[in-house]
């Protein structure tokens, strides 16, 4: 098989869904079309065992894929239809299908997710779309919001309350108090909430970042170029995604962790990336540690490429295989 592979992204509508599966098809390096899935709420509540709603077609039209890919439970029914229209389709499933587990060709899973299987595959954070081509960019060409910041600069990402976890009266204080210790070390503050972030958090922070930048909601929220441009990271610990997309960067990441409630798996998350030396509990100071950017997009599309040829190479062994681009 020769040229570029085609892919398709079946979209749920949850960001971080979504995240994971542009980080992984863009780490593919070939052209791609995405597809957001619109199941009206019946069809919505018995995914993923349900059918497809048939007022959602369109999802299903078109030539097949040679690599398809989803994430969310609305997204199931929609792989399911596809294998079945088209066996040969390649089905990648982030997180877990549940059910159709046996219908997926591969599965990624979060390495502190317990469940394993001869089609899946695990990585130490999640995929996300900051490849160290878009944080090299990021740098060459800085935000003006952000370049007019001195040196050394902090970025700090703001997640929110979760099923399992919860910011208290005290962690909003504590939190004020971190960003000022930061500043006393020295370091610019680049701030952003994200949309989970409740105003009482989003205030805490901004109040203490002083000459620094706290995106506002005003313009494109510029927490790409954060990434790229910070020589250090503080990132609330509610979400694994965020933690895992600091550790791209290579620079040293410090977790801010809510007290109210907790994650056995979520700590299990933090406690592997300390373990692996790319990141480290907040304990009242920014501290200098250095470690290999970690990239699991590139590594769930170096897999996806590998078993796709060698599934080609099983059916048709006089065919060679040749992806357009590794991943990056």
């Amino acid at each position: 098989m020769t040229g570029p592979l085609r892919a398709l992204v079946l979209g749920s509508g949850r960001i971080g869904h979504e995240v994971n599966a542009r980080g992984v098809v863009e780490a593919l390096g070939g052209p791609f079309e995405w597809r957001a899935v619109a199941p009206r709420r019946l069809y919505a509540r018995l995914a993923p065992w349900g059918p497809v709603d048939p007022r959602d077609s369109q999802s299903l039209a078109g030539p097949a894929p040679d690599i398809l890919i989803a994430s969310g439970r609305v997204t199931v029914p929609y792989v399911r239809a596809w294998k079945r229209a088209h066996p040969g389709v390649f089905a990648v499933f982030l997180q877990d299908p549940r059910w159709a587990r046996a219908e997926m060709d591969l599965i990624w899973m979060p390495d502190h997710d317990s469940w394993r299987g001869p089609n899946v595959m695990t990585t130490l954070t999640s995929p996300h779309p900051f490849s160290q081509a878009r944080l090299a960019a990021g740098r060459a060409a800085p935000d003006p919001r952000l370049a007019r910041l001195p040196a050394p600069r902090c970025a700090v990402a703001l997640g929110g309350p979760s099923g399992a976890q919860h910011f208290t009266t005290q962690d909003l204080a504590r939190l004020g108090e971190a960003v000022r210790a930061i500043r006393a070390q020295g370091y610019s503050i680049m701030a952003t909430p994200s949309r989970r972030t409740p105003p009482d958090l989003a205030k805490a922070v901004q109040e203490a970042v002083g000459d620094g930048f706290f995106w506002d909601g005003t313009g494109d929220n510029p927490y790409p170029a954060m990434l790229a441009l910070a020589d250090a990271i503080l990132v609330t610990g509610d979400s694994a995604n965020m933690v895992g997309e600091a550790t791209a960067t290579g620079a040293p990441v410090h977790v801010f962790e809510p007290s109210g409630g907790g994650s056995k798996k979520l700590g299990a998350a933090i406690d592997a990336l300390i373990a692996r030396g790319a990141a480290r509990r907040w304990a009242g100071r920014l501290e200098d540690f250095r470690y290999a950017p970690i990239d699991s997009s590139a590594e769930i599309a170096a897999e996806i490429l590998r078993r796709f040829a060698a599934r080609a190479e099983s059916k048709e062994p006089s065919r060679a295989f040749a992806p357009a681009a590794l991943p990056r």
